[in-house]
């Protein structure tokens, strides 16, 4: 697997921490993937965040590179998944995948079927952090 920089925030690190320590997400493969990559992202505060880090509850548009396909999704946690098709939960492989990414990069992602997904960081249309929302 491809691995890029990471950046998370200390509130969305705090906040997963707690996610993954459910009983219904503890012994998940996203879980120890997820894990995985907390342990190794910078952590920084919500207010020293920089403005091109996909974060909790970004909208982000991004390219599968299999299918160079574009998508345009917002990073949510498992509980704000909606009937909508925008929302992306962080606990799906996509959500996990794109977490702490910065515009421009790309990262290869396993799948729980065992095939590679690749996907590149386009944009981000929306960060809290940079609209100066830090406890959202």
């Amino acid at each position: 697997m491809t691995k890029p920089n990471l950046t998370i925030s200390e509130l969305d690190a705090e906040r997963l921490d707690m996610l993954l320590e459910q009983p219904a997400f503890a012994d998940s493969d996203i879980a120890q993937a997820l894990n995985e990559e907390l342990d190794r992202a910078d952590i920084l505060p919500s207010a020293s965040i920089p403005s091109h880090v996909v974060t909790m509850n970004s909208r982000v548009r991004f390219r599968d590179l299999n299918t160079n396909e574009e998508h345009i999704r917002t990073l949510v946690y498992p509980a704000a998944v909606k009937d909508s098709k925008e929302p992306l939960s962080v606990m799906a492989p996509l959500g996990a995948a794109l977490l702490g990414m910065h515009v421009g990069n790309s990262i290869t992602w396993q799948l729980p079927n065992g095939e590679e997904t690749r996907i590149e960081v386009l944009e981000l249309l929306y960060q809290p952090e940079a609209a100066g929302e830090y406890h959202r």
